[in-house]
């Protein structure tokens, strides 16, 4: 199976996970935890979480998926490791799907999403720290987007019954999941902080498309530019006074790009 095939059949299935998270009124299914005294704790906005219990909602769907196209399935190692999900078809080809989450800002932009590291195995592409497979064994690297609306001014701190389940609002509402390539939603500067993790664009036409800083130029120029992108800090430990570049413009002009 080539990457295209595969990127068109995950693509068919995302009504079924939208499907599997939300209700017919958009609003998400998880309502709070239930304790064994049959309290229910309204759920926190936190993305860490949200992103989690979505992630255990929708892989029945995953497995479904699996199933109906003939693909193995093989889940990350470990939380740190690379991607979540590693599907295999008959022939042995392997794709690497990272499931990501993030809440609309306003009715255009999200807030954003970091799309795996820029080191390690990124750059050791032949090595098995913290991912699955190598990363060079992969025939695409995808990522699962999901984008949501947070519900404002939910008390977190307010306990319910079961036979109150009704009155519990949703913590979250307004799925929209997409299926796009790694290098075609990137953008040329980290996603978040001092972390060394790619970022992503933050339109959400942009997403859904794939129309990415990199799309035009290719994924060998995001693969380069990635390999060899350096914070101030990587640089001052290779005794460099300053990066190569900090940003796509500066890249070019570094390799005589036009």
């Amino acid at each position: 199976m080539d990457k295209e095939t595969f990127i068109k059949l995950l693509r068919e299935a995302v009504n079924g996970f939208v499907k599997a998270v939300c209700t017919e009124d958009g609003n998400w299914v998880v309502k709070g935890f239930i304790d064994v005294y049959k309290n229910i704790y309204t759920i926190s906005a936190d993305t860490k979480v949200i992103s989690k219990i979505i992630e255990l909602y929708i892989f029945p769907k995953i497995l479904e998926f699996a199933t109906k196209n003939d693909l193995e399935i093989e889940l990350t190692k470990a939380q740190n490791y690379y991607p979540d999900i590693t599907f295999k078809d008959k022939e042995g080809n392997l794709f690497a799907v990272d499931l990501k989450s993030s809440y609309r800002k306003d009715a255009t932009h999200i807030n954003g999403m970091t799309l795996g590291a820029f080191t390690g195995y990124f750059r050791e592409r032949k090595g098995l720290k913290n991912i699955t497979h190598p990363y060079e064994d992969y025939k695409a690297h995808i990522v699962l987007g999901v984008i949501y609306d947070v519900v404002p001014d939910i008390d977190e701190r307010k306990s319910y019954m079961l036979n109150q389940l009704s009155e519990i609002i949703s913590v979250i509402k307004n799925f929209q999941f997409f299926v796009q390539e790694k290098w075609k939603i990137a953008i040329d500067r980290p996603g978040s902080g001092n972390t060394k993790n790619i970022g992503s664009v933050s339109k959400i036409e942009d997403l859904i498309n794939g129309n990415g800083i990199f799309t035009e130029l290719g994924e060998d120029v995001f693969n380069d530019y990635w390999m060899y992108y350096l914070t101030s800090d990587m640089a001052k430990k290779v005794e460099l006074p300053k990066p190569y570049y900090s940003n796509l413009s500066e890249y070019k002009h570094f390799k005589h790009i036009e």
